[in-house]
């Protein structure tokens, strides 16, 4: 069964990882976001939820305004070609639902089958802003902390660099 984001939060801070998060109109898309999130400092991430050609599972991590070009993704990581992944693996693997995507939710991924991948200007920030596995919340976490997090959990992650 998936955590969920209270559950998150009290992981969170039994690793001693710090975090704020904010509550506000549930956001479902970028738009959104930058129209009802007010100011909160760092970098804001976008998260695409892919599938392979042959099945597998992956989760890109950029900041909101990068222009993710899937076929120069897949060459970079060596995967075959992407497509997005629709809602029903979305909630199986990684126990959200659309709008609510974010790193955070590979902790409901105990299987292992979803591939965790950061573009390099995420590391590049001292702080992201997230969803704690809701989109009526957003959460920053400081970005070594992220890291730490995904270690925690299984998950460390992938480092790419998207041109442009």
């Amino acid at each position: 069964m998936a955590i969920d984001s209270q559950q998150l939060m009290t992981m969170l801070d039994t690793l001693g990882i710090a975090t704020t998060t904010v509550e506000h109109p549930p956001l479902r898309t970028i738009e959104d976001s930058r129209r009802l999130r007010g100011h909160l400092p760092g970098g804001h991430a976008k998260n695409l939820f892919l599938k392979d050609k042959k099945g597998g599972y992956w989760l890109l991590v950029a900041l909101e305004h990068t222009a993710v070009d899937l076929r120069e993704a897949a060459s970079l990581l060596q995967a075959p070609r992407f497509s997005f992944a629709n809602a029903e693996a979305l909630d199986r693997l990684l126990g959200v639902q659309p709008g609510a995507v974010s790193p955070f939710a590979a902790v409901n991924d105990v299987e292992g089958q979803v591939c965790v991948v950061l573009e390099q200007q995420v590391l590049d920030t001292e702080r992201l802003n997230c969803h704690p596995l809701r989109n009526d919340r957003t959460t920053t976490i400081a970005t070594t902390e992220l890291l730490r997090f995904l270690d925690q959990i299984g998950h460390p992650p992938r480092i790419i660099r998207l041109p442009g």
